[in-house]
């Protein structure tokens, strides 16, 4: 059986980590480079590096702190963030990382994926899907402007359908989340980072049925990210979510737990991990 994976989150802005709830509100969590170090000595399994006002901006990534954190680590870097071309993967993995994230890139031009898989390997392309839960009344279940969703029952009489966002989560798409999974999986991408906005930073858990609503539709690896906020998190979507890995962010930064407290009680839970 394939050992599930914890993945510290680092959110970069301005050259430092950020939290925010929601994608807003965003405080800051300390210093990339110090926080890469303690989390690759704690025994984390990979970990994602995010300049999350990159593409909004419209500006290149961070390209030294990119450098100083590859430095620091000796796990796999996923690094994201202003990727628009395949010479920006080129740059990036030159820089010390081992993936590249791209989400508005992607959706802006879906061939870019497919480009830099079979110049780079899969293994390297990441998709970032940043999701948002779009409600419907139960009435307008069988409208004509739903043809294309794919219609997710939360519970009793309560429906919704997941919707793409771009732009660090500033621009909807219209894109269907599940139908966008499966194009990247076509397009040879090698692993889906899949967030949820309504759970980012709320640390109430993740979107489970989000989560597997993406994990059973593609073979691809799913990391979950957005709501962690208790241990329990972390054997739910895993166990229910069917998500591959589990993104965190507040409750490490915040020295809530380690990853060697979250990895022991996984294993008294039967989730295998690496210790």
């Amino acid at each position: 059986m394939l050992t599930k994976r914890i993945i510290p989150c680092l959110d970069i802005k301005e050259g430092r980590v950020v939290k925010g709830t929601n994608f807003v509100e965003l405080r800051d969590a300390g210093d990339p480079v110090e926080l890469s170090k303690i989390y690759n000595e704690q025994g984390a399994d990979e970990l994602v590096f995010l300049d999350i006002t990159a593409s909004y901006e419209k500006r290149d990534i961070l390209i030294d702190l990119v450098e100083k954190t590859a430095e620091q680590v000796f796990i796999p870097l996923t690094v994201g963030g202003g990727i628009r071309s395949v010479e920006d993967f080129r740059k990036i993995l030159r820089a010390g990382a081992d993936k590249i994230s791209v989400n508005t890139a992607a959706v802006k031009n879906p061939a870019l994926v497919r480009e830099a898989s079979e110049i780079f390997g899969s293994q390297c392309v990441v998709v970032a899907i940043d999701a948002k839960r779009n409600y419907i009344d139960e009435d307008k279940l069988e409208s004509k402007e739903l043809e294309d969703k794919n219609i997710v029952k939360i519970d009793k009489n309560k429906y919704c359908w997941f919707e793409v966002y771009i732009y660090g989560g500033r621009k909807e798409t219209g894109i269907d989340a599940i139908e966008w999974s499966k194009e990247v999986e076509e397009l040879g991408a090698g692993e889906i980072l899949l967030t949820s906005m309504d759970a980012d930073g709320t640390k109430k858990g993740y979107d489970i049925k989000l989560t597997k609503s993406i994990s059973t539709n593609v073979k691809l690896p799913v990391i979950a990210s957005g709501g962690c906020g208790a241990l329990k998190h972390v054997y739910d979507v895993f166990e229910y979510g069917k998500a591959d890995a589990a993104l965190m962010a507040s409750i490490l930064h915040y020295r809530e737990y380690t990853i060697q407290e979250i990895k022991k009680y996984l294993l008294k839970k039967n989730i295998p991990v690496r210790l």
